[in-house]
């Protein structure tokens, strides 16, 4: 009988290519499907967004309207081509999502063995925290793209002896970019401090050729002036990228703990946008697990970034306790960490026994398991079911349009929202103290008491708990 050799089996030879392609087509089916299906409804943030990115005139560069722009013109294209949708607001974060994704895998790949880089992504980019990021349509993403876009670019610039002049400069543009993100600036600081303290990475700086090394500093200098230009014209800029609007200094401890109750909160009952917890028990522990591990060589950049980004996390929370999806970066590296020590713990209890190490995969099938499969189904469910969460949301534009087609509308609040409908369908929009002159009338989250329109329907959702939406009337003869 012949011996079967297991390396050179099809399924083994490339097990990763196999793993990373199941991967993305998981990944891109949930990050596509996902908001027709768990987190559908829209929340203050997500409209307000909407009405700002459609505000937004074109020329925005020329007259130093420059925060999140990336994210603000894509928003607007979106609704100005598919209209006043949910998924149309949605769909600017779910191409960047779609994009931060890749980066996160392409990172821990760059840092780590395939087996762990892998099973680490999946658990990263298939988590409760990173699927809401990703189908929540506000600029939040951007808190977390562009550190790991600059941290992916960083690390093609630490590893290699010659590094390519365009990925400096892709870096120097990218943080430039970066720094009209609010909070970016302090990862700006952040960034410089961790060279000047690396002593490796002030050697990579110092080794740097003097062209890539020319243009970084250049486009620093360049985004530097361009920041402060913009901070003379529209002084208000300041407080948007260092501060959330209104902020209190007073505030900043307990922000901090607001920020941290839906991380926490296992049982789930904190009133928030945010599905608690943010972080699955198991999650939390291999990541607990990975800070334990990675004390040991602290001072290698790989070690230390994710502790000091876990600090920086809380320093912005601080600030807007939304901020707090920022923990998605170095939990991911973390989750990585612990993930390599449990399987070079694990299989260091059998290194020369196959039969032994085949049969040593089904616990950790199960671990993995445990920890991926309740995230997915806590994202796909709890955004439906968990009135603490469903609450925070408005489900009236689907039913809007799935039951209005040429009636006057007649809203209280929120009125530029949804002025925007009338640009891509036959509704007038119209405030609660206009006069109606339509033969259909409809009033959204009220009544009316005109006595010359006859009620003819209520249109109600099953997703509030206050389940009246639409008081549909018609015009009396």
């Amino acid at each position: 009988m012949k011996k079967i050799i297991i390396s050179r089996l099809f399924l083994y030879k490339h097990r990763f290519v196999i793993g990373y392609a199941l991967l993305g087509l998981a990944f891109v089916g949930l990050l596509f499907g996902m908001p027709l299906v768990a987190q559908y409804g829209l929340s203050e943030g997500e409209i307000q967004s909407a009405v700002s990115s459609y505000a937004l005139d074109f020329d925005a560069p020329l007259t130093g309207d420059l925060v999140d722009l990336p994210y603000r013109l894509l928003q607007k294209l979106s609704i100005v081509v598919f209209g006043l949708t949910p998924y149309a607001i949605k769909l600017p974060s779910i191409i960047i999502g779609l994009c931060l994704g890749l980066l996160l895998i392409l990172v821990l790949n760059r840092w780590f063995k395939n087996n762990v880089s892998l099973l680490a992504s999946c658990l990263v980019v298939l988590s409760t925290p990173f699927l809401f990021l990703a189908g929540s349509g506000t600029p939040l993403i951007m808190v977390v793209f562009w550190p790991t876009l600059l941290l992916w670019l960083g690390s093609k610039i630490q590893g290699e002896k010659r590094p390519k002049p365009l990925y400096s400069f892709l870096f120097a543009v990218a943080l430039l970019f970066a720094i009209f993100t609010p909070y970016m600036v302090y990862f700006a600081i952040f960034c410089v401090l961790f060279v000047l303290m690396q002593p490796h990475l002030r050697f990579v700086v110092k080794s740097l050729p003097k062209i890539p090394l020319g243009l970084v500093i250049l486009v620093i200098i360049g985004g530097t002036i361009l920041l402060g230009m913009n901070i003379v014209s529209r002084p208000d800029t300041i407080m948007e990228l260092l501060f959330a609007k209104n902020f209190e200094p007073s505030s900043f401890f307990s922000n901090i703990w607001a920020a941290l109750s839906p991380v926490f909160s296992w049982q789930g009952k904190v009133v928030s946008v945010f599905l608690a917890p943010l972080m699955s028990l198991p999650i939390f522990a291999l990541a607990l697990i990975g800070l334990f591990s990675t004390t040991k060589g602290f001072f290698a950049s790989r070690n230390s970034i994710a502790s000091l980004l876990l600090v920086f996390t809380l320093i912005i929370a601080g600030f807007n306790p939304s901020a707090i999806v920022f923990f998605i970066l170095p939990i991911a590296i973390l989750v990585a960490h612990g993930l390599k020590y449990l399987l070079e713990k694990w299989y260091g209890l059998f290194p020369e026994n196959p039969y032994a190490r085949i049969a040593g995969f089904l616990p950790l099938a199960i671990l993995f398991s445990v920890m991926l499969v309740p995230s997915l189904l806590q994202y796909v469910y709890g955004y439906r079911y968990n009135p603490s969460v469903a609450n925070e949301y408005r489900y009236d534009l689907n039913i809007i349009h799935a039951h209005l087609k040429d009636e006057t509308l007649v809203v209280s609040d929120h009125y530029d929202f949804y002025k925007i409908l009338e640009d891509s369908t036959d509704l007038t929009i119209v405030g609660s103290t206009d006069e109606v002159r339509t033969e259909g009338m409809a009033v959204l989250y009220g009544t009316t008491d005109n006595p010359n329109y006859k009620l003819e329907q209520i249109i109600t959702s099953s997703m509030k708990e206050k389940s009246d939406i639409i008081y549909l009337y018609r015009k009396t003869e």
